[in-house]
């Protein structure tokens, strides 16, 4: 009997069909693992969003968790004369400033040549420019034979410690070349250029009273306190210790230098907001709705549990010193878990005694104090044998070894759908046989019964 080469062929049964059947019957047995799969990444998105919540309620008590915090200074101006910038070395105080001169950069013009771009300096020879400043400084840069206007300016520029800015510019009938001081500043001024050979131009020293061609720079001259101050750029340092004064404007302006009470308050009001935010992410994790049934991906997850009682337990604790509770500073911990600030104790806190506020938030290290105890309790439970870690760690090992179970079990259902083919297939031969047989015996049977009929 030749061998047949598709299922049910032979019994004229639906063994395809059939086969499908049990095939899907078989892959039935993959669902609980699938379902357990897409359950332990649900915790994983899960545990993600609890770290990034915990890790950004860390970086908000860091930020408290720093003594610099409480001794930074903040610089408070009046008048549009100067702005100001404080840093570590700035003492509290007031000051009155008159800006009586700004900085100003000295200016040369060159006199006229008729074109830019026709050779000035002699064809056969490279030149020397000597510029000279107001301090009898000098300074020599090397002109290549057979330059241009353009090129002289290029080459100015193109030697970055020469001192001026070189530039051209037409009066309408000539073209000039024109200097300006790189540095603000009487000594840092231009006041005169000169070449070794034939001059293909010379320094236009019209009237220097600030309408002529040149134009000497100046210092600044300033007022702080009475006190007379020069400066040859109007960026002023050291004037007044640790402070930065920008001379915006001729005028007059007030500076006072003070505690950064903003920053201070900016900073536990984050440390505030970042708590109440990981609360609220732990609440949607665990939440339940008796209605709907629906419950949050972590409900009843002792990791979770670990990370709220940690947070009860430094929230509510005590620090040694005149504030030793969140709540001696205007924080309460209210009935839903979360934080709240009274806004004026906390400005009182702020504004009167950040020296004890230094000392509840930071303490004598950087794990004594209520910030620094609330870092080391988060780094803790994100170590990689923490709480939270752990349990994250736990949800990828299971699914790897839910994806070699899965593996297996196909593996086992291809062989049972395997066997079950094999079997089906003798089964079609055997009918196939039987239907022959049987179609042989009626033609026999048929064949007598004729026979039979004639006698």
């Amino acid at each position: 009997m030749g061998a047949i080469s598709s299922l049910g062929i032979g019994s004229g049964l639906d063994l395809n069909g059939l086969l499908d059947q049990l095939e899907d019957a078989e892959r039935e047995k993959l669902v609980p693992i699938e379902r357990q799969v897409e359950t332990e990444n649900t915790k994983i998105s899960a545990y993600g969003q609890l770290q990034s919540a915990l890790s950004a309620f860390q970086d908000s008590a860091d930020a408290l968790n720093d003594s610099a915090l409480y001794e930074s200074l903040s610089s408070n101006v009046g008048g549009e004369a100067v702005t100001a910038a404080a840093d570590a070395e700035a003492q509290p105080g007031s000051y009155n400033i008159s800006v009586d001169t700004m900085a100003t950069r000295g200016t040369l013009a060159s006199t006229g040549v008729g074109a830019a771009d026709t050779p000035i300096i002699d064809a056969d020879a490279d030149q020397t420019l000597t510029l000279t400043f107001a301090d009898n400084s000098t300074k020599e840069i090397t002109l290549a034979a057979g330059s241009t206007l353009e090129e002289v300016r290029d080459t100015i520029n193109a030697s970055g410690d020469s001192g001026v800015n070189a530039t051209i510019v037409n009066d309408g009938t000539d073209f000039r070349l024109a200097l300006s001081s790189s540095e603000t500043g009487a000594d840092a001024s231009i006041s005169n250029f000169s070449f070794t050979g034939v001059a293909p131009f010379d320094a236009d020293r019209d009237v220097d009273d600030g309408t002529g061609t040149h134009q000497s720079g100046t210092d600044a001259l300033l007022n702080v306190n009475g006190i007379e101050i020069t400066s040859p750029n109007n960026q002023v340092e050291g004037a007044i210790q640790g402070v930065t004064l920008n001379l915006q404007e001729e005028g007059e302006s007030t500076v006072k230098i003070e505690q950064d009470t903003l920053a201070v308050r900016e900073a536990v009001t984050s440390f505030v907001d970042a708590y109440n935010d990981l609360k609220g992410t732990i609440g949607e994790l665990t939440s339940f709705d008796s209605e709907t049934g629906e419950a949050g991906d972590l409900l009843g997850d002792s990791a979770v549990r670990t990370v709220e009682s940690r947070m009860r337990s430094v929230l509510s604790g005590a620090v040694e010193g005149e504030f030793s509770m969140l709540s001696d500073i205007g924080i309460s911990l209210q009935t839903d878990g979360k934080l709240e600030i009274d806004a004026d104790e906390l400005d009182n806190a702020v504004s009167n005694n950040q020296d004890a506020l230094s000392a509840f938030f930071v303490g004598d290290s950087d794990e004594t104090g209520m910030a620094g105890q609330a870092n080391t309790m988060v780094e803790q439970l994100l170590s990689t044998n923490g709480a939270v870690t752990g349990a994250k760690t736990g949800a990828e090992n299971s699914i790897e070894s839910l994806g070699e179970r899965y593996t297996r079990m196909e593996q086992s259902i291809d062989q049972t759908i395997s066997r079950y083919r094999t079997q089906f297939g003798q089964l079609d031969g055997i009918i196939a046989q039987m239907n022959q047989t049987s179609s042989y015996l009626t033609q026999q049977f048929d064949a007598l019964d004729a026979q039979l009929g004639r006698n």
